[in-house]
């Protein structure tokens, strides 16, 4: 687990406080906000981490103007991978759960914590409807580590494994091969990011070479 920087832990608490509505309780929010930081920074994670957080709300920021709602998507992104247990199989339902309790308690109105819930179920698939433009840039956002150069990609791949440490090798490299060969199947891997072709081209490589790497890997 990275160490926790103070500077970098208060710069996200600021984002989650301008992430969040007119209105709302603000003696409570700040708590809100550590809690969920608590969350993205436990022992057992090595990629879904702060820092992955911080890429997407950077993407998220970046493109702000193709959605619909940006501020739903960037409370989406702060509870996607909030609960993360890779021997679970119901992270994002759980997520979207807690995104719904947290904004109700914070006084957040029924439809924008509707809408950040159903944001956060999108991530469990990647699947997006046309015209969707919320949900094309919160999941872009999420897969852009997919297109990134290569030594990133492989960082990104070790700490999935680390996350999956408990899982012994034959499991995880037919399990990680399935969920590989599922992204490399969606037709719009991205849908809505200026530079979509391009990253389409750079994920499809990246994801072919761990896909060699896995199949080199198996006991002949």
């Amino acid at each position: 687990m990275a160490e926790r920087a103070p500077g970098q832990e208060w710069a996200l608490l600021t984002r989650w406080l301008s992430a969040l509505p007119a209105g709302i309780q603000l003696i409570a929010a700040p708590e809100a906000g550590r809690r969920l930081l608590d969350r993205w920074n436990e022992p057992h994670r090595r990629y879904h981490t702060a820092a992955h957080l911080t890429a997407m709300l950077d993407t998220i920021d970046q493109h702000a103007a193709l959605a619909d709602r940006p501020q739903a998507v960037r409370l989406a992104a702060w509870f996607h991978d909030a609960v993360y247990d890779p021997r679970a199989k119901d992270n994002e339902e759980s997520s979207a759960a807690l995104a719904m309790r947290t904004l109700n308690a914070l006084g957040a109105p029924e439809a924008l914590w509707a809408e950040v819930a159903r944001l956060v179920l999108l991530t469990a698939a990647h699947d997006v409807a046309d015209e969707d433009n919320d949900g094309a840039l919160l999941v872009d956002a999420d897969l852009t580590i997919l297109a990134a150069p290569p030594e990133e990609y492989d960082g990104y791949a070790v700490g999935v494994r680390a996350e999956y440490r408990r899982v012994p090798d034959e499991l995880f490299r037919v399990g990680r091969a399935t969920v590989l060969m599922g992204l490399a199947r969606i037709p719009t891997l991205y849908r809505i990011l200026p530079d979509r072709d391009i990253m389409r081209r750079r994920a499809h490589s990246n994801i072919l070479r761990e896909l060699e790497a896995l199949e080199s890997a198996a006991p002949s």
